[in-house]
């Protein structure tokens, strides 16, 4: 008869009963050091907490696999969920919203319900050639949206709603960053300044402020030069355009002359010298933009046409028939009209002691009686009446006697009040400043006045 077998000892009853005892105390130990481990939500906290404590004190962090879900932000669910299908086109001579929409195969409905939109639908009506029209068309292939870019700081949104269409503004601020030019002339203004970077309105611009010091078409000598101060736009880090001149300074045949921007209190800009006196005058020296003086105000002239000695008692500037003519000053047309020898004419009364005469002019724009400012068109250049060329000629009389309108010293305009002095330094001095730190010329100041 086989034997039964007995079972095999377990290892725990092979141990010493003061082993057992150990490994149990052991197990519970373990046990309470796992119940004191912070939960998963506890230690997002903790870990949110040390994003606040400074760099040296923060715990090392772990690398964390984002899901796709996760890592898609909302910006790309909505630019997800945005109608796709723009189409853009420039703006041709001669184009309007119907038939822009049509190259764009849009129907005249279309253009009916934009044309009308709710809030900024004006600005359609006045469309430029080289301006841009973008239209959208979302997946049923209906009209969503249309841009109206006018540049790249300036364009209008028109977007589909229940309603039709409704119409915004929108005007993108950009960073002003100051730049700095030197020009030294060599050949001619324009020139070396497109050499030196600056564009041509921006030298039209710098010529404008000095016009009524020097005559850009005849006191310019070679080594002449000017330092300029002014702003560059910037929009997302790309060059889109100048801001205006903030500074300059214009070394004429060794004469400084220096001007500074001010901004009025009513947001105005005008420019004035660095003692708060206007580089505006209250005459244009020279009303048109000229090619040449094809004859100088002089008393001892021989005429052209009758070939004797007669006084020429005004300048004649050559320039394109059509060329415009302002008016040199704020003034009263006390004529406009024509004679054999004048053709046509316009005179202006500028208070009680200057007046201003344009002679063969092409065009009249003003009629007698009537209140002119400063700049505004009065004609064109012709050559009507006794004239051999096309020209204007320009006479300046003070007190009824005849002056040379290139030499003749003009009254200055409203120069800063006393109360805008301390406004006038604090916006000019910093400006000066910097043009001078670049310019290494020392640019007097103004001081205060009580």
């Amino acid at each position: 008869m086989q034997a039964s077998r007995k079972p095999n000892p377990t290892v725990a009853s092979k141990l010493p009963k003061k082993h057992i005892a150990a490994a149990t105390a052991v197990a519970f130990c373990l046990v309470g050091a796992m119940s004191l481990l912070p939960s998963k939500n506890v230690q997002a906290k903790r870990n949110v907490i040390a994003v606040d404590l400074p760099l040296d004190r923060q715990p090392p962090r772990q690398a964390v696999n984002l899901t796709p879900e996760v890592a898609t932000t909302q910006d790309d669910t909505e630019s997800a969920a945005q109608p796709l299908n723009w189409q853009e086109t420039t703006i041709n001579s001669g184009d309007n919203l119907t038939t822009i929409f049509k190259r764009l195969g849009l129907n005249a409905s279309d253009v009916y319900t934009v044309a009308n939109a709710r809030n900024e639908h004006k600005p359609l009506q006045r469309l430029r050639p080289g301006e841009l029209i973008a239209i959208c068309v979302n997946d049923e292939g209906k009209l969503a949206q249309v841009k109206y870019t006018r540049s790249s700081l300036e364009h209008y949104l028109y977007e589909r709603n229940e309603n039709g269409f409704e119409g915004r503004k929108v005007v993108l601020q950009p960073d002003l960053i100051p730049t700095h030019k030197t020009v030294v002339i060599k050949s001619s203004l324009s020139l070396d300044a497109n050499k030196a970077g600056l564009s041509q309105s921006k030298t039209m611009e710098l010529a404008s402020i000095f016009g009524w010091d020097i005559d850009f078409a005849l006191d310019i000598r070679k080594g002449d030069r000017f330092s300029v101060l002014y702003d560059e736009k910037f929009l997302n880090g790309e060059k889109v355009g100048s801001g205006d001149i903030l500074a300059a300074t214009f070394v004429n045949q060794g004469t400084t002359f220096s001007a500074v921007r001010f901004i009025e209190q009513d947001g105005s800009i005008n420019y004035y010298t660095p003692d708060g006196k206007p580089m505006r005058k209250a005459f244009l020296r020279a009303p048109l933009d000229f090619t040449r003086i094809s004859s100088n105000f002089n008393l001892r002239r021989k005429h052209p046409l009758y070939k004797r000695i007669k006084a020429h008692r005004g300048v004649d500037y050559a320039a394109p028939r059509g060329t415009p003519i302002y008016a040199a000053g704020d003034g009263r047309v006390i004529a406009s009209s024509y004679s054999k020898a004048n053709g046509n004419y316009v005179f202006i009364q500028h208070g009680g002691k200057y007046t201003t005469k344009y002679l063969h002019l092409t065009k009249r724009f003003v009629q007698k009686g009537s209140h002119v400012s400063q700049g505004k068109t009065i004609g064109t250049v012709g050559s009507t009446g006794y004239a051999t060329g096309p020209h204007l000629h320009y006479e300046f009389l003070v007190n009824g006697v005849h002056r040379n309108p290139r030499t003749v010293k003009l009254p200055d305009a409203r120069t800063i009040a006393k109360n805008q002095r301390h406004e006038f330094v604090a916006q000019t001095t910093p400006l000066l400043n910097q043009l001078s730190q670049h310019s290494g010329i020392l640019i007097a100041q103004a001081k205060l006045q009580d």
